[in-house]
């Protein structure tokens, strides 16, 4: 088997497995119980938050534990956006963000808040003074991703976080779902206040992330019912989970990423040299485990399927839309036509990929794009 879809969710760590098992058969009490084995649960959650935020240099206190990305996009965004619109219902997004982060501005658009979604050029970026341009007296956040999960480009978030000293009326989100572990990012160092992170991204359980709320900053919680997680997330919290994605982000932050780029190139290389692709992922400031392509004129999940019966495993776009036809949205914000939109193949990396994985890989594409090409022109 040759796993290629890690943007979708990567393999759990055995360690990190081996934890969620302990924690979850032996401290199974509820966190907020007051006897022995509730104060044992608590007590591992206080931990790893310890752990979470000594890796990311920030204060446990900032730190919010959720479900996912998904979640946690969505409590940052109308979070910011409710506790704010008396003073202001601006909102500003790219046109290239994760469908949890696109979703959330569409239902707050339905319900009075005006959004600008900044254009991107072809390879993916925005232009900051396009930002800057976009910002009014009543704009209250700016919400980007910093890498981006089809294409793997990386936005400008250190220059933003610049920008948007110059106006303390505006936060600052960040989904680093993509990019934690693969691609740095000093969350104090670039200004940010709101960010989201989700532990299948990096080896962690499913349904376990974490979202880092600067101190200071307050947003409305969207669940009610519980005084957990500084009462902005209500619920019992997942304490295997949490106790798993602390040891996941350990191990993932630990790991020689280097390797990533060298796969990166080769399988770039080896794309371009084949008749009848076309790459869609920038050649410049992009993530080292995400390569896109298409294939135009073709389906993009004949190829997916093709691959699967060698036991190759790609994806065409993110993995919550993945299952619709309609052309990628990605694709079609960064310029690209309708038909290497509709076409788009995602290739990730995990540390565990191999060169001769990306070779395997070549040897089906070879085959398989032909006999497709061969279709689409007869």
């Amino acid at each position: 088997m040759i796993y290629l879809d890690n943007s979708a969710t990567t393999k759990p760590y055995k360690e990190v497995v081996e934890a969620y098992a302990t924690v979850a058969s032996t401290y199974f009490g509820n966190p907020s119980s007051l006897h022995t084995l509730g104060l044992q649960a608590e007590k591992l959650i206080g931990e790893s938050r310890t752990r979470i935020a000594q890796i990311l240099n920030i204060k446990s206190s900032e730190i919010i534990f959720t479900s996912g990305g998904t979640e946690g996009n969505n409590i940052a965004i109308k979070g910011t956006a409710y506790s704010k619109k008396s003073r202001g219902k601006h909102l500003i997004t790219t046109t290239i963000e994760h469908p949890s982060v696109f979703e959330a501005f569409s239902q707050l658009e339905t319900e009075g808040f005006d959004v600008t979604y900044i254009p991107v050029d072809q390879q993916g970026q925005i232009k900051v003074r396009d930002l800057e341009k976009a910002i009014r007296p009543d704009t209250t956040l700016v919400s980007m991703i910093h890498v981006n999960n089809e294409t793997g480009s990386i936005s400008p978030i250190e220059e933003t976080g610049e920008l948007l000293k110059k106006f303390p009326h505006v936060l600052f989100h960040v989904d680093h779902v993509q990019g934690v572990s693969k691609v740095p990012l000093d969350l104090k160092k670039a200004g940010v206040d709101l960010c989201t992170f989700s532990a299948h991204k990096f080896h962690g359980m499913k349904g376990n992330g974490l979202l880092y709320v600067r101190e200071g900053v307050k947003i409305a919680p969207l669940f009610h019912g519980g005084e957990q997680e500084h009462r902005v997330r209500a619920g019992t919290e997942n304490v295997a989970g949490i106790v798993a994605m602390a040891k996941a982000l350990r191990l993932a932050v630990e790991k020689d990423t280097s390797h990533l780029d060298e796969l990166r190139a080769y399988l770039t290389e080896q794309l371009t040299s084949l008749e009848g692709i076309q790459l869609n992922s920038p050649a410049q400031n992009a993530a080292p485990h995400i390569v896109n392509f298409s294939v135009p004129g073709t389906k993009p999940e004949v190829l997916v399927q093709s691959l699967t019966k060698s036991e190759i495993y790609v994806s065409t776009k993110s993995a919550c839309s993945s299952k619709l036809s309609e052309p990628s949205r990605v694709l079609l914000a960064m310029g690209l036509g309708e038909k290497v939109a509709s076409s788009g193949v995602r290739v990730s990396f995990s540390n565990e990929t191999t060169k001769e994985e990306i070779n395997q890989l070549m040897i089906q594409l070879k085959r398989i794009v032909p006999q497709l090409l061969e279709v689409v022109h007869s």
